[in-house]
Formats: C-alpha cells, sequence, structure tokens
C-alpha cells in the first residue's frame, strides 16, 4: 500500500564473512532485530531506579513499625544523657585535665575496664625506662625566706641528715636538703631530690621535711571529693589568705575508694575505720601519722581526718604487706602497673612532718624513701600523674601574693593548682 513503509522495519543485511577453516556460512544478521531502547526503557536503565524504590519503601516499613521507633526514641534519650553526663563531668569545677575528668567518669559509670584497657596501651607504648640519668639538676633551686632576719634564728634549726641514694653512689647534689622556707630566720622546709631505686635511675622522687615548731597544717576539702558540705573551708586557698602560705600538697584516693573517711571540723565523710591509716590534723596546727584508733583517735583537740589505706610505715618498719595484692590492696594504678606516680606522708620520731612523691614508685619504693627521711609512721597518699602535686611558695616580692613553685618540674598539674577550686582535697602549710 502506497505510503505504508512508516510502519515498517528497514531490512539492512550485514554479511558476515566466515572465519578461517569454516566453510559453514553463517547466517546473515538483520540490524532491524537488534531492538533500539525506547525513552521509556531508557528511563528504566538496569532496574537500579526500580532498587532505590524499593529501599525506600522497605525503610518507610522499617520506620513505620512500632519497635523501631521505640528503639529510636531509646536512642535519643541514651545520647541526651550521654551528652548531659560527659558535659557536666568536663564542666565541673577544678583545675583537672581534660582525659582526668574522662577518665574519672569512665570509672565512676562502670567503664573502668575500659579506662583501664586504654591507659595500658598508653602505658605499653612509653613504660619506666630502666637505667640512664636524670635530666634535671638534683637540687632544689631554693626559695625566699618569708620574715627572714639578718640576726640569730628565734629557735635553732632542725637540718635533717644527707639522704642516702636507694640507687647507690650519689650523684652531684643528690640527697642534700636545699632550704625552701623560713619562719622568722630559721629554715622550716627543706627539700630534696634522690632517684628511687638501683632501676629506674632517669627519675628523681621529691623529698620535703618540715619543722612542725615553725609551721602549721590545715586540710581543705574538694569541691568534688570529699564533695559539698559544712567544712568551714574553701576548696581553695583564696586571695587574701596566702600571706604566710609555705606549701601544699595533694591528699589521698578518692573518699570511696580509700576504705576509710574524711572529718573536718565536725562533717564526715564514709566512716572513720578502725586500723586505717590517718593523717590527723589539730587545733595547734600540727599534723600526725597512725593507724585509726591504734596510736591516733579522735580528741575534741582534733579538728580534721584523712584516712587511706594502711601504713606503709609503722613502727620504723616497712611492713610485708606492701608487696601482697598491689592494684587491689595499694590503688588501682595506669594499667595496673606497679611503677607509677605515687605520693606519701609521714612523721619522724622528732616530730617533722615528711612528704615524698615522684615518678617510678611502686609501694615498696615509696614507703623506703619515707623510711629512709626518718618516718617512723607514715601513709600513701594519692597515685597516678593526673593527682599529684607538692608546691612551695616564694614570698617576695609580695608575701600577700606568693609565687608557687612546682617541687618536681615533671609533675603535671599546675603550680597555682589550689589558688582555683580543686576537685579533690588536699593540705596547705603556713608559717605560724
Amino acid at each position: 500500500m502506497p505510503g505504508s513503509g512508516l510502519g515498517r522495519r528497514k531490512q539492512v543485511r550485514v554479511h558476515t564473512p566466515p572465519t578461517p577453516g569454516n566453510t559453514t556460512d553463517e547466517p546473515d544478521i538483520a540490524r532491524s532485530d537488534i531492538a533500539t531502547p525506547s525513552p521509556a526503557d531508557k528511563g528504566r536503565g538496569n532496574g537500579k531506579g526500580r532498587g532505590r524504590g524499593k529501599l525506600r519503601g522497605r525503610l518507610r516499613r522499617l520506620l513505620a513499625m512500632r519497635t523501631t521507633r521505640v528503639a529510636l526514641a531509646l536512642l535519643a534519650v541514651f545520647t541526651g544523657w550521654l551528652s548531659w553526663s560527659v558535659g557536666s563531668a568536663l564542666a565541673a569545677p577544678g583545675d583537672d585535665s581534660v582525659a582526668a575528668r574522662i577518665a574519672e567518669w569512665g570509672r565512676d559509670h562502670e567503664l573502668g575496664p575500659v579506662v583501664t584497657a586504654l591507659e595500658s596501651l598508653q602505658y605499653e607504648a612509653h613504660p619506666p625506662a630502666i637505667g640512664g640519668r636524670p635530666d634535671m639538676a638534683l637540687l632544689p633551686t631554693g626559695a625566699a625566706a618569708p620574715g627572714a632576719t639578718t640576726g640569730k634564728p628565734a629557735i635553732p634549726a632542725v637540718v635533717p641528715p644527707r639522704l642516702s641514694s636507694p640507687a647507690g653512689p650519689p650523684l652531684p647534689g643528690e640527697g642534700t636538703w636545699q632550704v625552701l622556707g623560713s619562719v622568722h630566720g630559721t629554715p622550716a622546709l627543706y627539700g630534696a631530690y634522690v632517684r628511687p631505686d638501683a632501676d629506674h635511675t632517669s627519675y628523681v622522687a621529691g623529698v620535703v621535711s618540715m619543722d612542725q615548731r615553725l609551721l602549721r597544717f590545715a586540710l581543705h576539702p574538694g569541691e568534688l571529693d570529699p564533695g559539698p558540705g559544712n567544712w568551714g573551708v574553701p576548696p581553695f586557698i583564696p586571695a587574701g589568705q596566702r600571706t604566710g602560705l609555705l606549701a601544699t600538697f595533694n591528699g589521698g584516693f578518692k573518699v570511696d575508694e580509700a576504705r576509710g573517711g574524711f572529718y573536718l571540723n565536725g562533717v564526715t565523710r564514709g566512716t572513720l575505720t578502725d586500723q586505717d591509716a590517718s593523717l590527723v590534723f589539730y587545733r595547734d596546727g600540727h599534723v600526725a601519722v597512725g593507724a585509726w584508733n591504734h596510736g591516733v583517735a579522735m580528741t575534741p583537740q582534733v579538728v580534721g581526718v584523712r584516712q587511706n589505706l594502711n601504713l606503709i610505715v609503722d613502727g620504723g618498719r616497712v611492713p610485708a604487706e606492701v608487696d601482697n595484692n598491689v592494684e587491689s590492696g595499694w590503688g588501682l594504678t595506669i594499667a595496673g602497673k606497679y611503677f607509677v606516680w605515687r605520693s606519701g606522708a609521714g612523721v619522724t620520731r622528732d616530730g617533722r612532718a615528711v612528704y615524698v612523691y615522684g615518678p617510678a614508685l611502686s609501694v615498696r619504693t615509696l614507703a623506703e624513701l619515707l623510711q629512709r627521711a626518718g618516718c617512723v609512721e607514715a601513709m600513701q597518699l594519692d597515685i597516678n600523674p593526673a593527682w599529684m602535686s607538692y608546691m612551695y611558695y616564694k614570698p617576695l616580692p609580695d608575701p600577700a601574693n606568693p609565687e608557687p613553685v612546682k617541687l618536681l618540674p615533671t609533675q603535671e598539674r599546675p603550680a597555682d593548682r589550689y589558688f582555683e577550686s580543686t576537685s579533690r582535697d588536699f593540705t596547705a602549710v603556713y608559717a605560724r
């Protein structure tokens, strides 16, 4: 029919020549037999569009399910709580580092194993070195004497004997006492450096001897531990109350981990426990260390008590127990290792107060350093680098605003730590 060719396919023959060795003719292929996709077919492509549509449909059906909506609501609530909880920990009062705050938050929320695992990785990457020499001078720089006079001292100074080094023959300056502070011209505060043992010889521990005839000691609470209370003392040393300030040092474990109590001005947190090692503060400003109700006890003269575990020097001897159950009995250390930052306090037979701290210390090496410094009774205080601090204060040029100085330059906490609200308790030492 004329004109009807518009509806027919045009027949175009393609002749395929036979391949060599093949005498069989292959059939011709008509190009018109190769279908040309229509615009609608092009839109459908290879089925991806249909796949995406099915996926969206499944998501809509999944979101419409009651269990899915409940799960998403619970996830939103958990995420909100987690953000609030961690944010509160990071914004809490004090100068604790972000790492320390996160670690404390984790342990307070049953994540101790996770925190310990992370600390283990850090510890294993940087364990305490064996051998070597310190990279610092082994003589404290000293401090200007508050109220120093050119006349005769009011009372004779008690100069401690030079400390013998646990590492063997002393290095220049090692174990030599340097005056860090004086009262009315009499040296009252001495500091010395020693290496802690014969293995960790590149590390240095700081040792301080404090003459209680010339000094008074004051216990301060922490903002978070022991926490709010009618303590009568702020969790820091405010401006206007720093005249005569000679030293400050850290307290013990968190009260609920110290297996004891904290008492100050009639208020108690935890429970004052028999036989627990106790740093006791008296109204006349002096301190004592002993086992509670077995050497020290509550009297009308007691204004403060800080308990922490058991004595590590008792009657001048180091108990064998310091080598047993180190992690469970003497505090959860970084990665559960024995040689970490530790601190301790004690009293000597002649009444001096002693403080020791430093890196790469075990319970035994800490105890033996306190013993070498003359302590007849001594206790461990806090552990791990985030909580260690001993500062002495230079009163010049302004006695009302003394300059804080770290005893060990390697300590993590800043020198002015106790000039602002702090999370944990501490002791301040003043001239009498």
